[in-house]
């Protein structure tokens, strides 16, 4: 007998960003579930989507923090991975089907270490079949597991960092720090190519998401526990914490009201660009953008 659905939630308005530690083996979807099912949020995302196989950071963004999800989207990420030279699969990491050997299955630390800088800038990179991508409307990981295989046009990214942390022939590890859109699977692919080999990834772990690090990430475990408590509240950052590296405006109670209502307002000396804006007791309020002719524009404002 079917033990049935559980216990209905009672929804409800929560704002912030809980920077996960996803186990491996869940899809980002079904870790963000369990955790707004913890919270009983009513509205929740997550920002960079890592494969099942993958751990690490995974920022979860509730309410009113939806709203800025895209700028963590759009940030730097940092990873370690492990790979195992020799081995081709299916979907380049260790979840999928062998579909070729390499002659090579081990490959000289140092050896290693002198390809890696041709990886650093800018780059073009394949994306993998197995992926969340479209192409003609439909994604292309389903089209994958139907066994077709179409051409993808090679996409621009950056890696900022390359280097090896653990030296070993076969399954060496890896630091990357790269660009968002950026496919560490296809990184291992390529690497592994051009020393004449083949290889798949065996563990990722994303370590960094800017402006965050590893040390803010919470388990679902110690979610667990402190939904038990009645503490989940310690583990919720506040709406604006992915924004922390832009600069601050502070507006008064004139100007952040006619700014809720789509108005432009003056900004002098402000600079320009991008800026989180506050109002008079320190509220954040959104994001707004400055022009060259020193006009506060609204871009995405909180609920009032």
């Amino acid at each position: 007998m079917s033990a049935g659905p559980g216990p209905r939630v009672a929804w409800r308005q929560v704002d912030g960003i809980v920077l996960l530690d996803k186990p491996a083996g869940l899809t980002s979807n079904a870790a963000l579930q369990r955790v707004r099912r913890l919270y009983a949020a009513r509205k929740a995302g997550h920002t960079g989507s890592l494969d099942p196989l993958a751990t690490g950071m995974l920022p979860l963004c509730f309410g009113e923090a939806t709203k800025f999800a895209g700028h963590l989207l759009d940030a730097d990420k940092t990873y370690r991975v492990r790979l195992r030279f020799g081995v081709q699969t299916d979907t380049g990491d260790a979840d999928g089907a062998v579909t070729g050997r390499g002659e090579r299955e081990s490959v000289p630390p140092a050896e290693l270490a002198a390809v890696l800088g041709r990886f650093i800038g800018d780059i073009l990179q394949v994306p993998p079949m197995f992926s969340a991508l479209k192409q003609g409307g439909r994604r292309l990981h389903e089209l994958a597991r139907r066994g077709e295989t179409v051409e993808r046009p090679a996409r621009p990214v950056r890696i900022h960092e390359l280097a090896v942390v653990a030296a070993d022939p076969e399954t060496p590890e890896l630091l990357v720090r790269c660009s968002k859109g950026t496919y560490i699977r296809s990184l291992v692919e390529d690497l592994a190519a051009a020393l004449g080999t083949l290889a798949h990834v065996v563990a990722l772990r994303r370590i960094a998401v800017v402006p965050f690090d590893a040390a803010a990430m919470v388990t679902l475990d110690e979610l667990g526990d402190a939904a038990a408590r009645g503490d989940l509240a310690r583990y919720l950052l506040p709406i604006d914490a992915g924004l922390a590296g832009w600069p601050r405006i502070s507006l008064s109670s004139v100007e952040a009201g006619r700014l809720r209502t789509g108005q432009a307002v003056t900004a002098a000396d402000a600079g320009e660009g991008p800026g989180r804006l506050y109002g008079p007791a320190g509220e954040f309020l959104g994001v707004g953008d400055i022009t060259a002719d020193g006009r506060l524009v609204p871009r995405r404002l909180c609920a009032a």
